[in-house]
């Protein structure tokens, strides 16, 4: 099946499904002498996997990787990395009575009727625990970008449902999103979205929402003419991800509502002599290209498809039926969302990053 390869340069192409023996990655054309242990991508693997709080699926994996190639005494060698983590808490059982039919907004339907058959156990390829494999090749990314370029990636849940922060993002740390299980830095928003989860998982319902990405220190002139612009290949790379259903960077859909006079970025010389805009509602970017303020964006998220309300479907014969979903999943994917939101803006900007190298040479 093709469309499972994202990038240029910095290629990973991801495998496996939701209820097979495991879900891996393999990243093509990382450069070499990055140190880098299974260690570095525990950590990153750890915040994406489920059964880590009370608004989370109670689905127990412990995502342990495990590296197969391209590192060799503790570094990157330049050949192909491949990663994997084993399905160990998966129960295919759960999803025997899906055969027959078609969950609503899932890929059940799109995917049999392109390819003739369906994994059903647990939604197969189209599940989201295929984005494990993405959070694994962005700990690599983000490593090489925080240490080479000291380019520093942070995303946080903005907004659950209609409860939202207006923090600043300019100004978040990592310990401030860190420091609850919604991954909100607003601690008292952050309350009412815990409340508001743990109030729709005991109804059986779900609920969506917005995760902000800040980039912060990204070199000028990343990014290429004209279907290439960064801003586009950030936007390809977040609505890969499941459930996302809209992407907007800087002022977005906001900026139409202003004048051009308004929302022009002004350029001015800063006291160290370098050229800075005095606003930033371009969001990092212009003309696709970086130009060195921060880049920021959001993604949203619509609802987690799987819920346990009763609802009407069709199977097979075309036959119209009940459905009550059963099995373990998130009431809101936001908080698990938040490292796959920043492992793909890192996969993103490591790829255009080496492709401005290669560019200069």
């Amino acid at each position: 099946m093709p469309g499972n390869t994202f990038g240029k340069i910095f290629k990973i192409t991801t495998f496996g499904e939701s209820h097979g023996r495991g879900v891996g990655v393999v990243i093509d054309g990382c450069p070499s002498g990055i140190k880098i242990s299974e260690k570095d991508i525990q950590a990153e693997l750890d915040r994406r996997r489920p059964g880590q709080s009370q608004i989370t699926t109670e689905r127990k994996e412990e995502d342990q990787i495990k590296i197969f190639s391209g590192v060799f005494q503790g570094s990157t060698t330049g050949t192909p990395i491949m990663m994997i983590v084993e399905n160990k808490d998966q129960r295919s059982s759960d999803y025997n009575n899906l055969k027959n039919l078609y969950r609503p907004s899932h890929a059940d339907f799109t995917y049999e009727k392109k390819y003739g058959i369906r994994d059903f156990s647990g939604g197969g390829r189209a599940s989201a625990r295929e984005t494990l494999a993405r959070v694994a090749a962005g700990a690599i990314a983000k490593k090489y970008l925080r240490e080479k370029l000291k380019i520093e990636i942070l995303a946080y849940v903005e907004q659950i449902g209609n409860i939202k922060t207006d923090i600043d993002f300019n100004k978040i740390t990592k310990k401030d999103i860190e420091s609850n299980i919604v991954r909100c830095p607003d601690k008292k928003e952050a309350k009412k979205m815990i409340d508001f989860v743990n109030k729709l998982k005991k109804e059986g319902d779900s609920v969506g929402g917005v995760i902000r990405g800040v980039i912060k220190n990204a070199p000028i002139g990343l990014g290429e003419p004209v279907f290439d612009r960064l801003n586009a290949d950030l936007g390809k790379s977040m609505l890969s991800i499941n459930a996302v259903k809209g992407f907007d960077i800087g002022s977005g859909f906001e900026g139409i509502g202003m004048l051009g006079s308004e929302h022009n970025d002004q350029f001015f010389i800063d006291k160290n002599g370098k050229v800075k805009t005095k606003t930033n509602f371009s969001g990092g970017t212009q003309g696709g290209i970086s130009n060195g303020e921060n880049i920021y964006f959001r993604v949203a998220f619509k609802p987690v498809a799987t819920i346990s309300k009763e609802q009407l479907t069709v199977d097979k014969n075309g036959k119209v039926v009940k459905f009550k979903a059963s099995g373990r999943h998130d009431p809101c994917v936001l908080p698990r969302a938040v490292p796959i939101v920043e492992a793909m803006a890192a996969i993103t900007l490591m790829d255009h990053w080496l492709r401005k190298i290669v560019g200069d040479r």
